[in-house]
Order: structure tokens, then sequence, then C-alpha cells
């Protein structure tokens, strides 16, 4: 029997979404995930108040991961444990496809901002992580605080779960103080106006001031509705419209103030801390973004950085920027490296589980149709010979049994990995 082989880099929904398709081939992949469970930024990046979601979520990754072909390689981080040039070199596989999203915060765009980092500076990804973490007995990493009066820097979805976690975090807090205990879950549900209603509570009486969020552009132009490339000026207008009404059901639900028109400029320093920083004002023109010579400084008890997600760096890989420099974008490859794919986030930026797991699927369905079994019209790549796919498979074993996976199932991995508050 022919055999092939494919390394997926990252077992979240891109990368369980290619292993899926490639094992339905009859190619034999592993998957190579950096930590112990492969739910990536569904169970990291989601607020943990999307319950279902997650579930349904960690359902459908588990059902790729557990395919007939597929080996799951937990504990593994491809840089550390192995090497890029080794896995796409030296191990045999026909192709290497990376899918290990965007873990890395955007950089606020204020020079020497990162040396604060920690001193009135967060970045929206830990943050998140600690969020969803924190009371779990298990937990022991970065410690974060819900500080009333909280700015936060961006625009999309992202900062909008920023914003509510610490809105619907403080309303909890000041509930209890009176004695009140209220889930944070439901309160997310219902919104905390009929939270509040439902205890005969008024928002004004709870003493908090709230959280702000500043947007360089206009409320209308926040991507909290994906807008299609090929869109006309009607879709435009139409999508600008939904994008102000699902701002003014978020404001009107958790309470929080919208500033748009606002770019970060200056740092305001006191001591060793960042106190505020100085906005300047922008405005749109003929369509785009001018900056005005307006300027207006904020301070803040800390400010929540949530302007978007990037790839971490990977040894060996060539970024442009602080992108992976692909030089085609569709299918996510660079001249470099012939056998080497992208899918899902790590391409499209796009973080949201959707856009990822159509563009893994599309890149997976040209892996198995145009590249596998007929090399891009080329010529067909030969299988492994029966000597390499012994060895091939001998090195996958070797990995599992040095983290400790070779004796047990996938099911059982993730049970004994579940901490018994996670949900």
């Amino acid at each position: 029997m022919e055999e092939y082989a494919i390394a997926v880099i990252g077992g979240a929904t891109a990368g369980a979404e290619a292993a899926g398709i490639f094992s339905e081939r009859g190619i034999l992949t592993a998957v190579f995930e950096q930590n112990a469970r492969p739910y990536g930024k569904v169970e990291d990046g989601l607020p943990r108040w999307h319950v279902a979601l997650r579930q349904k979520e960690y359902r459908a990754i588990d059902g790729k991961l557990t395919s007939e072909h597929v080996e799951f390689v937990p504990c593994t981080r491809i840089g550390d444990e192995v090497t890029f040039e080794e896995l796409i070199g030296d191990w045999g596989f026909h192709a290497v496809v990376l899918a290990n999203g965007a873990w890395r915060d955007r950089e606020l765009p204020i020079e020497g901002a990162d040396a604060y980092v920690g001193k009135g500076l967060v970045y929206q990804n830990p943050f998140i992580y600690w969020f969803n973490h924190y009371n779990e007995a298990s937990y022991d990493g970065e410690q974060f605080e819900i500080l009333d009066g909280s700015a936060v820097i961006g625009g999309g979805l992202a900062s909008i779960d920023v914003v509510k976690v610490l809105q619907l975090e403080l309303t909890v807090r000041a509930l209890r103080e009176r004695g009140i205990e209220q889930d944070l879950t439901e309160m997310e549900v219902a919104g905390i106006p009929k939270a509040l209603e439902k205890h005969g509570v008024a928002w004004d009486d709870l003493g908090i001031g709230g959280c702000t969020l500043y947007y360089r552009r206009r409320e209308e132009d926040m991507p909290l509705v994906e807008l299609p490339e090929d869109a006309n000026d009607k879709v435009r207008e139409r999508i600008a419209k939904s994008r102000a009404r699902v701002l003014e059901k978020a404001v009107s639900k958790y309470l929080f103030r919208v500033c748009p028109l606002h770019a970060p400029k200056e740092l305001i320093v006191e001591g060793d801390r960042l106190v505020g920083i100085r906005f300047a004002r922008t405005e749109m023109m003929d369509g785009k973004l001018r900056t005005t010579d307006q300027v207006e400084d904020v301070r803040a008890p800390q400010f929540i950085s949530s302007i978007g997600s990037i790839p971490a760096p990977l040894p060996g890989v060539a970024m442009r920027g602080e992108l992976y420099a692909w030089d085609d974008w569709d299918l996510g490859r660079m001249r470099d490296y012939p056998t080497l794919f992208g899918v899902g986030n790590v391409v499209t930026g796009k973080g949201n589980i959707v856009a990822s797991r159509k563009h893994a699927k599309s890149v997976a369905n040209y892996m198995t149709e145009s590249y596998i079994h007929t090399a891009e019209q080329v010529k067909r790549l030969e299988p492994l010979s029966q000597e390499a796919a012994t060895r091939l498979r001998q090195r996958v074993r070797d990995r599992q049994k040095a983290v400790g996976y070779e004796s047990t199932s996938y099911a059982g991995w993730i049970d004994a990995h579940t901490p018994p508050d996670r949900v």
C-alpha cells in the first residue's frame, strides 16, 4: 500500500480540520501540539463564558484527532523539542503544515511601550488566558488585576471581550460586597442591567466608574461584522450599519464607554509606571483616516492593548515585519520551503473559528488533490518506501513516549490533563 505522510504543527481548529481531511485520504498525519491539550485559542482565547461553543469545538477537534491515520504528539514545541529544519528536512514528511495560530500580541505602536508591560500596560492574550484559568486550583501562571477605570485600546471583537471581562468582573465584585452572589456567565447572557434589575440594584448605586474602549477609527468602522472582499458601496453601507448595531448592543448590555477617533501617540510615565497615554485625534476624510493636530491626555490605572494578534516567531521560518514571509497568501507557501503550507489564523490573520476552518479546508483539499497525488501537474510525488515509513513512525512514537503519551489513548490523555474545575 502506498503511504504518504504530512506533519501538522498545531492541533486546534485549523490543524485538526486539515488533519481530518488528510486522514480521509489515508495519509499518515502527525499533529505536533505545543500544549498538553490541543484546543488552542478555543480554550485560551475565547472568554470562559462561551461554554457551549467551547464544548462543541472540543468535540469537533477530538473527532478529527482521533481519526484512523492521525498521530497526536502533545507537549512538543517546534523550535524547541523538535527543530523546524529537522521536521521539514529529516523526518521524511511529504509536507509540513503550519497551523500554529497567532498567539503574540501586536505591539502597542508607541516607541518604548513594552518597557511598561506589567507596569500599567497589559496585553490582551495573557489577560484573557488568565481570566479563563485563574479560578482553577491548579493555575500558577501570570496574575492580573481587574481595575475600575481601565482603558482598552482596540476595536475588534477581541477588544469587546476584554471590556466585557472588566465590566462583568467589576459588577460581580460590587454585588458580592453587598452580599449578593451573581454568576458571571449568567450575567454575560442577560446583560448587566437585567442582572442588576433582578437583584433590585441600580448601576449608579454600585460606585463603578467603568472602563473605556479607545478606537482610532469611527464606531461604524470597527471590524465587528466581516466585510466581504468584493463589497460594493451598498454592501459597505449595510455592513457599517450592522457594525454600529453590534456595538450599540454591547454597550447597552455591558455599560462601557466608547471613544472613537483616538490613536495612541505618546506615553505618560511617572516613575517607572505608565499612568497615561496621549491620544491624537483622528478624522475620516474622503474615506481615509487622517491624524489631526488635536491631542487628548488620558489617565487610567491600567491600559490593555487589544489591537490584534500575530504569529510567534518560529526559528527557521522567515518573517516579513510581524508576519511570516508568505509568497503565496492563499496557500501559505514560501519559495524557500516548497513542502511548506500554512492554514488558519497563522495566514489569514482572522481570529475566528469559521474563517480558520474554511481556510484549512481549502488548503488541505488543494494539498490532497493537486499536490500529493499530482505534484501540481509536474510529477507525482513518490510514496514513502517501507523503510522510510517505518523510520518515520518510530520517530513519532519516540516523541510520544518522551512526553508519556505512548502508553495512553487520546481520550485518556485529555482526561488526565484536564483540571477538574475546567469547563
